[in-house]
Parts: structure tokens; sequence; C-alpha cells
């Protein structure tokens, strides 16, 4: 016999599954709100400690560093031969030598931009000398084993340099930069990961006696590839 305490026990059993529902839609919506971010800005640990450089590097600058070769060989297309070889050194994309951190200290270098992302670009532009600064990072328990700054100049590079394992870079020696432009008259460069238009991702290389170079391939602003070169202050 069913009668009104039946209806009322079937009352509440339809109440208690309604809350059931609720919750777990509520939990659903939770999970959504905490997933991972877009794959083009996804990184494992935006401070860079830890890993190295993987763990710290944008999806997009992974890819600009895996092809940096590619880079390279479509820049050196499109500039004059005459400049290549007024410098075979600095523009030899395979020479890298051993330790290619420079020492802590103030150095000068300058800014080459090479090929042209389209039409009416200049393809090849040599910028003047500027001081330049490799520090010692201030906080400690990360990987990135340098700092480099630019200190002068309307486009001024800075950030972390990492210096990659054997199995990384044989047989190739080279130290891995992460960073950031800051323009014009701004302070103080942004964090990088925060603007993709300023993010810089790169290779520092030793390529002569104190002599050093630092490859920028795809930056976003006019060329196809930037060198930046790197020697001591006389």
């Amino acid at each position: 016999m069913t009668g009104v305490g039946g209806t009322r026990a079937d009352a509440r059993r339809a109440i208690g599954a309604l809350a059931t529902c609720v919750l777990l839609v509520a939990c659903g919506g939770g999970k959504r709100i905490a997933s991972a971010p877009p794959p083009e800005v996804e990184r494992t640990d935006p401070t860079g400690r830890g890993a190295g450089w993987r763990t710290a590097a944008t999806v997009a600058d992974r890819a600009r560093l895996r092809d940096w070769r590619d880079a390279w060989m479509d820049a050196l297309a499109q500039i004059p031969q005459r400049e290549i070889a007024a410098d075979p050194q600095l523009f030899d994309p395979d020479r890298a030598l051993p330790d290619p951190l420079p020492p802590i200290g103030t150095y000068r270098c300058r800014t080459i931009k090479l090929g042209a992302p389209g039409a009416g670009a200049s393809r090849f532009i040599a910028y003047g000398w500027f001081s330049c600064r490799i520090e010692q990072p201030a906080r400690t328990g990360g990987d990135g084993e340098l700092t480099f700054k630019r200190l002068g100049g309307s486009q001024r590079p800075s950030g972390t340099l990492y210096r990659e394992s054997r199995a990384d870079s044989a047989p190739r020696p080279r130290a891995i930069f992460l960073g950031s432009m800051a323009l014009g008259d701004e302070q103080r460069p942004m964090r990088y990961g925060t603007d993709a238009n300023r993010d810089l991702a790169g290779v520092m290389e030793r390529i002569g006696d104190r002599r050093w170079r630092l490859i920028l391939p795809h930056p976003r602003f006019e060329s196809l590839l930037d060198i930046v070169e790197i020697v001591p202050m006389e």
C-alpha cells in the first residue's frame, strides 16, 4: 500500500537525486575553469626554476629555437655577399666554440638585423655599439646561469641565459636565451611570457677569442634574424 507516506518518500528520493546532480555539475564546472592554458602560451613553470630552459620557454619559443637554422638560411639568402665576406666568423651559422657563456662583466654590443619578413623592409641593418651587461641572477635555485641586458638603444633585449647540458647541445656548445624586448624610453623590460610580441628566444655562442654572438631567430620586429655581437669593453 503506497499512500501518502510512499509519496513523501518518493519526493525525498527525487530531491536527493536532484541535489546530487547539482553537485556533480558544480564539480564539473570547477574542472573546466581550471583547465590548461591555450597551447600557444602553455608553460610548465613560468619562473624558469627547476628543469632548465624547456620548463620556462613558451611553446612558440620552443618552435623558434627548434627552427633556428632555417631562420639563418632564409636571412643569409637575402643579404649581400659582400657583407658576409666582410666578417665570415660572425655570419657563419655553424661556428660555435667551447665555453659559450661570456664571463660576468660589462661589454660592447651591437645588433645586426638580417633579412626582411615582407616587401619594402631593409634586408641588412647594422646598428651602432652600446653597452651591455652579463650578470649573475639575483634569485637562487633556478637553472638560469647568467643574465644578459643591453643598456642602450631603442630596442634593448634582456633575459636569462641557460647553460645546456652536454647531451642537449652536443656537438654544438651553446647557451639558450629567454627574455623580452624593451622599447624606447621604457624603464624596465616586461617579464618573459607576458607579451608574445615582446618575447625573445635565442642562442648564445662563442665565435672567437673573447667574442660572442646572441642569435635571435624570427624576432617580432623588422627582420628574419637578429645577431647581437658581444665583445669586451676597450
